[in-house]
C-alpha cells in the first residue's frame, strides 16, 4: 500500500492526541501529506432541550469554537508535526461524521487515522469513528487512547 496522504479527523482533545504517534510515523515514513479536520458541530441542528437561543448567540459560539482550533490546530502544526513533509488544514461545521466523510471524498486519502473516541467518549468505540469506520471508502485506522 503506499501511503501519499493520511487524513487525520481530530477534536483536539486529549483522547484524539493519540493518533498522533501513528499520523506522524506514517507521515515520515512515506513522505505523505497530512490532512487535519477538526469539524465544529452546528448547535443549529440539535433540538432545543432547554428552550430556544438567538441564532445570533449560536454563532457567536460557533465563531468562538472555530476560533479556539484555529489556534490549537496552528500550535499542533508548528509543535508537533514540523518534522512533517506536507500538512494541511481543514475547520468544517455540521455533523462530524457527515463532515469527515466528506472530507475523506473531496481528498480522497490513502488512509484515515482516527481515535476510537474524542472528548466525549465514555464507550470503547464512539459513535463519530464508528460511523466512518462503517461508511468510509477508504482504510481506516483506529488508535485507542490510553485513559
Amino acid at each position: 500500500m503506499e501511503t501519499r496522504k493520511i487524513l487525520w479527523p481530530t477534536d483536539l482533545s486529549r483522547s484524539s492526541a493519540a493518533a498522533l504517534p501513528y499520523v506522524k510515523s506514517l507521515a515520515q515514513k512515506y513522505g505523505a501529506e497530512i490532512v487535519l479536520v477538526f469539524v465544529a458541530d452546528d448547535m443549529s441542528e440539535h433540538e432545543p432541550w432547554y428552550g430556544e437561543f438567538e441564532t445570533k448567540h449560536l454563532k457567536a459560539f460557533h465563531d468562538w469554537i472555530v476560533k479556539q482550533a484555529e489556534e490549537r490546530m496552528e500550535k499542533l502544526c508548528k509543535e508537533d508535526l514540523e518534522g512533517c513533509p506536507y500538512f494541511k488544514r481543514r475547520i468544517l461545521s455540521g455533523d462530524p461524521a457527515k463532515q469527515i466523510l466528506r472530507a475523506i471524498e473531496e481528498e480522497s486519502p490513502d488512509i484515515v487515522v482516527m481515535t476510537t473516541h474524542g472528548m466525549g467518549g465514555h464507550f470503547p468505540f464512539g459513535s463519530v469513528t464508528e460511523k466512518v469506520v462503517k461508511h468510509s471508502p477508504k482504510p481506516v485506522m483506529t488508535v485507542r487512547p490510553e485513559n
